[in-house]
């Protein structure tokens, strides 16, 4: 089975009735069909920590709706169709528009709920970057340093003269291929080490698979340019980001999560992290939570961090070197702290994941907007710049 299905079409019965009559390969649980119904229930399959919402009152969302549905659009062949068309085209779970802190527009798709935990893919590394700004603005960390101030066990490895700024604007100089179609490639080994998958059938018996994440990353050796020359995509910076907040705190990356940041935003449900072997909190992707929190997340960046996030931070994280070398999908877009830039002009922040995540912050429109998705391919230029034409005519609509 490797065709994938809209929300208007028809649902194979993954994962129903008692025993249920299909169940995602281990393999293959992230492609289609079986992510449609993965993302929605990794606690069910991956081992999981908590983060915690803490016992305060939830942020309540004041709502001022707005029905969008059938807004004029264009789909991913620049045709003609509405939101709500746009939506289905593109493999959506669940959508979300808050306009001045308030709910505009909330739809929900293929099963999902406002209580279902969705896999966030890379909008976890926006979210690991902003506790990492919060722990700056304290003074735990220096971005002007060395990565090996903080773990000096990386002095063998690619991160050997590297500050934490290349770190968090991926700038690093380290080998590291995120060929996600590789499950050979060193983004396919992290899906080993964090017990993501298991060792692909075939593999070569003298190969050593890494048992845990922070072993992969004592393994990565090699250098392909001079640190700071350059940005390059890679996962794994943000999980040695992670680390780094792990030592100077004292504290497992949910636990900083949850006191830091969750805690603080008024949250409805606990988030969760998957774990690998060794307890390490998947930093690079590996966060679940609600759309509503995420949204609520977003509006905490919009609102310039109400004091949890320092404004200073978020003010840097706004300013980039753009151009056509960042993303296909972003030709004057940026990266930096962990998020990306959309362009020079409007500087809206964006967290973006693979299989269609988006949480899109825009300070000129007062609007975030949050589109949790199952895309059947791990990236989407058209599905990309499709939805992005669709939150400009949102934000035209809502003007």
């Amino acid at each position: 089975m490797t065709s994938s299905y809209r929300n208007s079409d028809p649902r194979p019965p993954i994962m129903q009735g008692s025993p249920p009559g299909l169940v995602p390969p281990k393999l293959d649980w992230d492609r289609p069909p079986w992510n449609r119904w993965a993302f929605q229930h990794i606690r069910e399959f991956l081992p999981t920590v908590e983060v915690w919402r803490g016992s305060g009152h939830r942020h309540r969302l004041e709502r001022a709706e707005v029905d969008l549905d059938e807004l004029p659009v264009v789909d991913s062949n620049g045709a003609p169709t509405t939101l709500a068309g746009l939506l289905d085209e593109t493999y959506t779970d669940g959508f979300l528009v808050l306009k001045d802190g308030k709910v505009a527009y909330e739809r929900y798709f293929n099963g999902m709920n406002e209580r279902t935990l969705h896999l966030s893919q890379s909008m976890a590394k926006s979210v690991t970057g902003s506790v990492c700004g919060i722990l700056v603005g304290r003074g735990l960390i220096d971005p002007a340093k060395l990565v090996t101030d903080y773990l000096p066990e990386l002095g063998e490895t690619g991160w050997a003269g590297a500050t934490v700024q290349h770190v968090l604007d991926m700038t690093t100089g380290v080998r590291f291929s995120e060929e996600y179609t590789d499950r050979y490639s060193e983004i396919g080994q992290v899906d080993v080490a964090t017990g993501w998958k298991p060792i692909p059938p075939g593999s070569d018996p003298d190969f050593a698979w890494p048992s845990h994440l922070f072993e992969l990353i004592l393994r990565l050796k090699d250098k392909v340019r001079p640190h700071g020359e350059a940005f390059e995509y890679r996962s794994i910076e943000t999980d040695v980001l992670a680390f780094i907040m792990e030592r100077v705190s004292g504290k497992r990356l949910a636990q900083l999560v949850s006191e830091e940041l969750w805690q603080k935003l008024g949250a409805d449900e606990s988030a969760c992290f998957t774990v690998d072997s060794a307890g390490y909190a998947l930093a690079d992707g590996g966060f679940n939570a609600t759309l509503r929190d995420y949204g609520r997340f977003g509006q905490l960046i919009l609102d310039n961090g109400s004091g949890v996030i320092p404004a200073d931070w978020i003010e840097a994280t706004r300013r980039g070197k753009h151009g056509p070398d960042f993303s296909p999908s972003l030709p004057d877009g940026s990266y930096r702290n962990q998020f990306w830039i959309q362009d020079s002009r409007s500087r809206s922040l964006m967290c973006r994941g693979v299989f269609g995540q988006l949480i899109h912050m825009s300070w000129e429109h007062r609007m975030v907007v949050v589109k949790l998705s199952t895309y059947p391919d791990f990236t989407n230029k058209a599905y990309s710049v499709a939805t992005l034409k669709a939150v400009h005519a949102i934000a035209e609509a809502m003007a």
